[in-house]
């Protein structure tokens, strides 16, 4: 296998392949792809050095192939820790923009040839917007949209300026959900008809802290915390829907191609009583009824569960459940005609191989199916955020950015993907009607090819 394959030729060719459509063009309308400059070292300037941002540095630092010329943030603490990493790996210290505005500095620095933004959610869409009009090829960290005009900004601005987007979904590279996308395209679930996902994850810990230490250290949100408790929280204090859909959605949505050949149509959301942050903060040992995060009203429903209908007649069930107590899954169900796997109790039944009736551990069919990107490179991803997976995912932004091809992962998956949230809000708010899902490929998706090698 060449060094230089990755997810999108792996999907390319298998899709291409079933299809017999092998010789169709491999950029969409609208898509320029730039010059290739292979022998570049590839220099990336980070518009948010916070935690995320530096799990992104120490990963381009340790390639030969990129490096990091800048750097932008409105902490000093993380900038610190940020230029501490450099001193590590014993490399030149990049240039430091600080402010919330400094970004656009950044954008004009021409030793920056690609921006990776991993900023607080709602500065995404400015600073990709931005980013796209100075020309970076852009890989923006994942989150939700707060509008549909947000969405569209971002597919617009592409399109006018044929800059690049990668979206950077890390669990569409994770280990058993690429050997469940390559069980896919090999047919062994028939065709899907179902399919499950979410973000089931305690965040308490995450949305509130002690002001010094970022996790499961106190009940403190907003100017009195530390790390992303200074500012996600918030969104659960104001908003009631699916904030952070594109763990679940991404992966599923390479399994049934969507916007490749399928899309989303209309989705209906609903929300549950708000309880588990409120007795997070009363019962933990640093609060209490009389702490004044007591009387905060959270509006975020503990679990909000979304039904999304597609195009080709498959149903997804979306589930956020971030505020109470359980272990961490993303709920993944893939079912077909043939048979289902499910990630929650790592099982699965294939009709004719499995005994009848009865669940099978799936860790040999994931061995067997194991993705030839995971087979070539699971050493090299060890020891690499979210169990390997950061490695893969910060590997395909280097090598597109580097090649200036099409990332993988787009800004039209960015754009379906992020809709998710304020569809999700908006049907809360509403009483769980439907809410259609604009295309915001513009019909598209039913003539072209994408990177990813679905096919419309």
């Amino acid at each position: 296998m060449s060094d230089k394959l990755n997810r999108r030729d792996f999907l390319q060719k298998s899709t291409l392949a079933s299809a017999g459509l092998a010789g169709l063009p491999l950029t969409a309308p609208g898509f320029a792809p730039l010059p290739k400059k292979e022998r570049d070292l590839l220099r990336v300037g980070i518009i948010g050095s916070g935690l995320r941002g530096q799990s992104h540095i120490d990963l381009l630092l340790r390639r030969s192939d990129s490096t990091v010329t800048a750097i932008c943030d409105i902490d000093d603490r993380m900038i610190k820790r940020t230029l501490d990493l450099f001193k590590k790996h014993d490399i030149k210290a990049p240039k430091v923009y600080k402010g919330e505005q400094a970004y656009l500095e950044l954008l004009e620095d021409d030793t920056v040839d690609a921006v990776l933004i991993a900023t607080p959610w709602r500065w995404h869409t400015p600073q990709a917007v931005a980013a796209m009009q100075a020309g970076k090829y852009v890989g923006m960290e994942v989150s939700g949209a707060f509008s549909i005009d947000e969405c569209w900004q971002l597919v617009n601005t592409h399109e006018a300026t044929g800059t690049p987007l990668f979206f950077l979904e890390n669990v569409c590279y994770r280990r058993d959900v690429m050997a469940v996308l390559n069980m896919v395209r090999q047919d062994l679930f028939g065709e899907l008809v179902h399919l499950e996902c979410g973000y089931q994850h305690d965040l308490r810990g995450v949305k509130f802290n002690d002001g010094e230490t970022a996790y499961n250290s106190g009940v403190e949100f907003g100017e009195k915390a530390f790390s992303e408790a200074r500012w996600r929280t918030r969104h659960s204090v104001h908003r009631n829907g699916d904030l952070y859909p594109t763990h679940g959605i991404g992966p599923v949505a390479q399994y049934i191609n969507i916007n490749h050949g399928n899309r989303l149509l209309y989705l209906t959301s609903t929300s549950t009583k708000s309880r588990g942050l409120h007795e997070y903060i009363v019962n933990h040992p640093k609060g209490g009824p009389d702490h004044p995060n007591a009387s905060v009203r959270f509006e975020l429903g503990d679990i909000i569960t979304t039904v999304v209908k597609t195009a080709k007649g498959e149903s997804i069930i979306i589930s956020h459940d971030t505020n109470l107590p359980r272990p961490y899954s993303l709920g993944f169900r893939v079912q077909g005609t043939k048979g289902l796997w499910m990630d929650v109790n790592d099982s699965i039944h294939l009709e004719g191989i499995s005994p009848g009736h009865q669940w099978e551990p799936a860790a040999s069919y994931l061995k067997k199916y194991d993705h030839p990107l995971w087979q070539k490179h699971a050493n090299d991803a060890e020891g690499a955020g979210h169990g390997g997976m950061d490695w893969f995912l910060v590997n395909d932004f280097v090598l597109s950015a580097r090649n200036n091809t099409p990332p993988p992962i787009d800004v039209y998956d960015a754009a379906t993907w992020l809709a998710i949230t304020p569809l999700s809000e908006q049907s809360v708010a509403s009483g769980s009607q439907p809410q259609p899902v604009p295309d915001f490929t513009r019909g598209r998706w039913m003539v072209w090819e994408n990177r990813f090698g679905q096919v419309g």
